[in-house]
């Protein structure tokens, strides 16, 4: 730096920041433009190899058009229905045929059992996409010309209209209710004006940026993005580039105090949070990608636009914000300003505190942490991962929902949502007979060319026929998947009939079946990936294999504390089937970078000062800064409970309660009184296991 020329020092910073300036201003509008390209329609997210997903290949044959229908449930007030109020349903309706967005002409209103509702099923187009509430809204005001008689829409047309409506504004909303959080947070926590607008505005960068390239993906479905995804990329981003910004933020003041220099600051901070900022990024997106093994569509595509995201934050972080640090200098810190006693562990009062009650009794430390964990854990088995029912799907009154109870109330359960079976035409008969003998079946028929069951002959096309079974139970209940496991194994006992079982109900039970051997095959990937990250950052075998116990300990106690949250305080009686899946990847990956930055540092003062020297010096240095990165993190997970859907609220929780878990006690108790129990052999086979002399060598770079 001495025989640089002066100009020379500040003109990589400077170019550095116009070309972010220049990203920001090309790309940023992107982050407002990915839900052009992300789809919600469920159906594309089935397993691959899934029975019901061949059910769904096969039936597309049978359909004159490929359709999403809408249900039309009339209700009176307690009265039978009339003969005229049937008719006028009828026709109502029937008056739809060759309306914008209706497919073919509306079924007749059907009575209920008791005489006191009708129902009628409106074919829509399946691609109608923001013109959709507009037809429904068509179909609901037909539907009420009918006299005395209330009219609602339920079925999967109401319900793809009402998840499109709860990701509406999906992209300024969630973005600014996180980035208000982060601002909050900086501000309390750092006193400075400048440093959280800074820091925001990098990760708006990487955003913008991560936006653009999943949308580019996307545009040339390279990629899928639904409104799941979406929200969840938004939130990585700007979780990850804030943490990874607050690191580089604090080794910068550091370095500032010591050297004065702010160029030589900022270069000396980058080298020394390159190997642990990298190595954590490096557990996030490859834990990821890990999810790219799942046979769930949807699981694999947030593997691939998570990663992104990620390698997004980590550019901006190691870029922009050093040029903008060398630029600034301490200004970046006003009104407060970095003081040399900014670079000792003697400036850090409260982790001083800490270090010095862990550092008194480690083993009492970690066995009463560990017991309280463990406890937590327990409860883990309770968490029931077998789909949340259609009315827990919406965290507030969805009209669907509604709808759909009001459905079941006067018809059988699964109206609507028929088990859709798929069989050889010469065995139509069995397969039917078969259908009808379940258990849990309500009634069962083969499909004519008018698109009914059981009204005429059946429709052959290639050899087979579709039999629609109409199940008693709710179609998302745990008694309508029972019903459908039996079902095929009695449809699949008649000889010669090849039959394969599909529908809403079965998909639920397939995606359900299918997330469960995710996990078995997807979980030992990621801990294999970390472990391996861990090794190779520590250089040690048996630390890495703490940090890895530890986070999954952490993981079970959330899932513990959780079980007991959802049932018993937000009323949720289950979990969609990928939420301990994603709860893993983002708790597991995230929390143990956590643990990567308080042991990288606890390396480097080790290598100066010895095991438990470096532990105590580690916890006390990076205690602030990681605490504050862990209730960034918590708070802009927690922005996704502003998206009114049970999926996205339980993945909150999880990750905000386990990330503040993991900072406030494993990273700052549990982990610290262990190393310092085992002692130096802790970091066996390096050579910080044969301890007390320090080596000669230049500290390896760390946070």
């Amino acid at each position: 730096m001495r025989t640089t020329p002066r100009w020379a020092r500040w003109a990589v910073p400077l170019v550095l920041l116009l070309v972010w300036l220049g990203v920001g201003g090309t790309l940023g509008p992107y982050a407002g433009k990915l839900g052009e390209v992300a789809t919600n329609d469920q159906a594309s997210f089935l397993p691959q190899s899934a029975e019901s997903t061949k059910v769904l290949e096969e039936r597309e044959a049978f359909d004159q058009a490929e359709t999403l229908p809408a249900i039309v449930v009339w209700t009176t007030d307690g009265g039978r229905v009339t003969e005229a109020q049937r008719a006028a349903a009828t026709d109502s309706v029937g008056a739809l045929a060759g309306s914008t967005g209706i497919v073919g002409r509306p079924s007749p209103a059907l009575p209920s059992d008791d005489g006191r509702a009708l129902q009628a099923v409106v074919q829509l187009e399946p691609e109608l996409g923001e013109e959709l509430p507009a037809v429904l809204d068509e179909v609901r005001a037909a539907a009420r010309k009918v006299p005395g008689a209330e009219a609602q829409i339920a079925g999967p047309a109401a319900s793809q209209a009402d998840l499109s409506d709860a990701f509406a504004g999906i992209d300024g909303l969630l973005l600014g209710v996180a980035l208000a959080a982060v601002l909050v947070i900086l501000l309390l926590v750092y006193r400075s004006v400048l440093l959280p607008f800074l820091i925001i505005l990098g990760s708006v960068f990487a955003l913008g940026l991560a936006c653009a390239v999943v949308y580019a993906l996307a545009e040339r479905d390279v990629v899928r993005v639904d409104g799941q995804v979406q929200g969840i990329l938004s939130i990585l981003v700007i979780g990850a580039a804030t943490d990874y910004a607050l690191l580089l933020a604090a080794r910068f003041r550091e370095e500032l105090a010591v050297r004065g220099d702010r160029a030589a600051a900022a270069l000396a901070a980058v080298r020394r949070s390159f190997g642990a900022i990298t190595a954590s990024a490096a557990t996030v997106a490859l834990g990821l990608l890990a999810l790219l093994a799942s046979d769930l569509t949807n699981n694999r595509a947030l593997g691939p636009v998570g990663a992104i995201g990620i390698v997004c934050a980590v550019l901006t972080t190691l870029t922009f914000l050093p040029a903008v640090l060398a630029l600034l200098g301490r200004t970046a810190y006003w009104p407060s300003r970095p003081k040399a006693s900014d670079a000792s562990a003697e400036g850090h009062a409260v982790w001083r505190r800490v270090a010095a009650r862990v550092d008194a009794r480690p083993r009492l430390t970690w066995v009463v942490t560990g017991l309280v964990l463990a406890a937590l854990a327990a409860f883990s088995p309770t968490l029931s991962a077998k789909g949340v029912p259609l009315d827990e799907i919406f965290v507030n009154d969805a009209p669907s929902v509604a709808a759909q109870e009001t459905l079941g109330e006067h018809f059988p359960g699964g109206s609507g949502n028929p088990a859709v079976i798929i069989a050889g035409a010469d065995r139509a008969e069995a397969v039917t007979a078969a259908a009808k003998d379940t258990a849990g079946v309500a009634s069962a028929g083969a499909v004519s060319a008018s698109g009914q069951p059981g009204a005429g002959e059946p429709q052959v096309v290639d050899g087979r026929v579709r039999i629609d079974a109409t199940l008693e139970a709710t179609a998302d209940s745990d008694a309508a998947k029972e019903t459908i496991a039996r079902l095929r194994d009695n449809v699949h006992a008649v000889p010669g009939a090849d039959a394969l079982v599909g529908g809403y109900t079965a998909q639920q039970y397939d995606t359900q079946q299918t997330a469960a051997h995710d996990r078995t095959v997807i979980v030992p990937v990621v801990l294999g990936i970390i472990l391996l990250i861990l090794v190779l950052l520590l250089r040690s075998l048996l630390v890495p294999v703490l940090l890895v116990a530890t986070v999954a300990l952490n993981f079970l106690a959330t899932l513990g504390v959780s079980s007991l949250v959802f049932e018993h305080v937000l009323g949720f009686s289950g979990t969609d089937a990928s939420v301990p899946l994603y709860g893993f990847v983002f708790l597991v990956a995230l929390g143990v970078d956590y643990n990567i930055f308080l042991m990288s540092r606890v390396r480097e003062e080790a290598l100066a000062h010895g095991s438990r020297q470096g532990v105590l010096r580690g916890l006390t240095t990076t205690g602030g800064v990681i605490t504050s990165a862990g209730v960034v993190l918590a708070a802009t997970f927690a922005a996704l409970t502003v998206i009114p859907l049970a999926f996205l609220v339980q993945i909150a929780f999880i990750v905000a309660f386990g990330v503040l878990l993991d900072t406030l006690v494993v990273r700052s108790l549990l982990v610290p009184a262990l190393v310092i129990d085992i002692g130096p052999r802790a970091w066996w086979p390096s050579a910080l296991a044969r301890e007390n002399t320090a080596p000669a060598e230049e500290p390896k770079p760390s946070v």
